[in-house]
Order: C-alpha cells, then structure tokens, then sequence
C-alpha cells in the first residue's frame, strides 16, 4: 500500500515535469515570436513523450578517463534527491506528517550539491570540473540565504512544520507582512535551481554545458528532470511558506486546487524571467548575495526574533 501511495506522487511529479519542459519551450516561443514544438501530437502536446524517447533509447556515452561509479551515481542522485524533497509537503494525502519539514527540505537541498560536484569531477574534463566549481558555489552560497529566511518565517510560525504555515495563514498570507524577504526568497529560487538569469553553471559561452558536458543520453536527461523537478518543488515551496493555500478538511480539492494555481501562477513567471532578462556575471551573482542580500536578511531575521521581545515590554495603555 505504501508503495502504491509512492507511486501515486511520484507519477504526477514526472508527468508535471514533462510538461514544464514543453510549456517552458511554448512560452519562449511566443515570447520571441515564433511557435515553439507544433508536429508532434496536436499542437505539438506529445513532445515531451518524444524526447524521452529519444533520450532514453540512445547509447550512453561515457568518456575513457572518468570514474565509472561516481559517473553513474550521480545523475541518479540528482533525480532522487529532487523527488525526495516532496515527502513533507503538506498535500491532502501527504506521504508523511513530519514535524520537522523544513529542516527536511534544508538537509536534503543541500545534499544535491553532491551530485553535480561528482559529476563534474567524475567526468575529468577541464569544462566539466570549472562548471562544477561554479555551479558548487552558487548553490552552497544562495542555500544561506533561504535558510535564514525560513528561520525568519518560522518565527512567525512557532514551529517547523510545513503544515503549521497554512494554519497560520488563516488570517493573512506572510507575503505581506515579509515582503522583502519574500523578494530575496524569489530571486534566491531562481539562482538555487540555476534558473536564468542565474544560469552561470550552464554559461554557453563559456563552459559549453558546465558541469554535464560530457553526458549523453539518459544520464543526460536525468540532470534535466532533477532540475525542472526542483523547479516545480521551489515554487510550491513558496506557496506553501508566504502564500500559504487554506486548508478545507471536507474539500481537499479545493486545497489542491488553489495550490496547483498559485503554483502554475509563480513556475509561469521563472519562464518569464528567462525570456526577459539577461545573464548575470559571475562576480554580479556572488555580490548580490554576499554584498546585499546576506547583510539584509540577517538584519531582518534579528529584528523578527527580537519582535515579540520587544512587544512584550511594551505597556499595556499603548
């Protein structure tokens, strides 16, 4: 029974996966004027089924000189870390209840570093080992600056239940009373998933196809699923924490409703942002962090814990 449910939430993750790529290539199209995938099925629908297959069914190439066992291991470490980290998310029919979901997406969001260093290295290229270097150190940089956001949204919530950020929702989304850091969370989404105009690991210009370059195939496709997976998860992350959906105990359709649209609403303006913008420089990403975005989440996160010591002393005839 329990690998039934496994598969039930699994299933839907791929399937919304494999469409993100398709509506991902649609919106790009128009938005630069052009149709994007139309042959294959109506309105080119069947694409993603399409290029599954052809991924899937090539040969995988490996090079000469790279460490066979990390070589495999680490695309597949990619894609189950990126659907592990939907266990604690508060669905309807949940896998689990953890009481502590937060510090659960923290942990394994941090492991997925692993796999795209052991990737890198274990090609033995140049390009590879300098677009995992990059890609290393974006991710470990910006996963600061969630962390602390989260603590500070926490506060708020009393607790690290993902679950409990609904029922404190009741009265007001936390988008509005945590603005700022709802911002920096955002933008930090976007560089955490490598996401234009973040997308230094991929720089085309400069390292061909970072720290993938030398796979093909299937392996390849599986860096690809493990990163509009995390797409997707980031984004329902941020529904969850500041626009968190209610609850309806007699009507969870409605619940599930209003989360895939809030959902959709925020993975539709990643694709926005990709078509829009241009991409950073590296030393432009690293001081946006470091330089603006560290110094006013810790001020922010000081004065959120401080708060309800400083309300307290206040007198009553205030």
């Amino acid at each position: 029974m329990y690998f039934l449910n496994v598969i039930l939430v699994i299933f839907p993750i791929l399937l919304a996966m494999a469409f993100l790529t398709l509506t991902e290539r649609k919106i790009l199209g128009y938005m630069q004027l052009r149709k994007g995938p139309n042959i294959v099925g109506p309105y080119g629908i069947l694409q993603p089924f399409a290029d599954a297959m052809k991924l899937f069914t090539k040969e995988p190439l490996r090079p000469s000189a790279s460490s066979i066992s990390l070589f495999i291991f680490a695309p597949t470490l990619a894609i189950t870390l990126a659907l592990s980290l939907w266990i604690p998310l508060p669905t309807p029919h949940p896998l689990t209840n953890l009481n502590l979901g937060a510090l659960f997406i923290l942990a394994l969001s941090s492991l997925a570093v692993y796999s795209i260093l052991w990737s890198g290295w274990a090609s033995n290229s140049k390009y590879s080992l300098i677009g995992a270097i990059r890609a290393v150190a974006q991710t470990i940089s910006y996963e600061v600056t969630l962390a602390i956001i989260i603590l500070s949204v926490l506060t708020m919530n009393g607790s690290f239940s993902l679950t409990m950020l609904s029922y404190s929702q009741e009265q007001t989304w936390f988008i509005l009373p945590f603005w700022p850091l709802a911002l920096m969370w955002f933008i930090s989404t976007l560089a955490e998933t490598n996401r234009a105009p973040f997308d230094l690991t991929e720089g085309e210009s400069e390292l061909v196809s970072g720290f993938n370059v030398e796979y093909a195939a299937g392996p390849f496709a599986l860096f690809f699923m493990a990163e509009y997976t995390n797409i997707i998860l980031m984004n329902a992350l941020t529904t969850i924490i500041f626009l968190g959906p209610s609850f309806y105990p007699q009507n969870p359709e409605l619940f599930t409703l209003e989360f895939i649209t809030k959902t959709l609403i925020l993975t539709s303006l990643f694709l926005w942002i990709r078509a829009a913008y241009p991409r950073f420089r590296y030393d432009q990403l690293m001081h946006l962090l470091w330089k603006n975005f560290l110094p006013l989440t810790l001020a922010l996160c000081m004065w959120h814990i401080s708060l309800p010591f400083v309300m307290a002393n206040i007198p009553p005839y205030i």
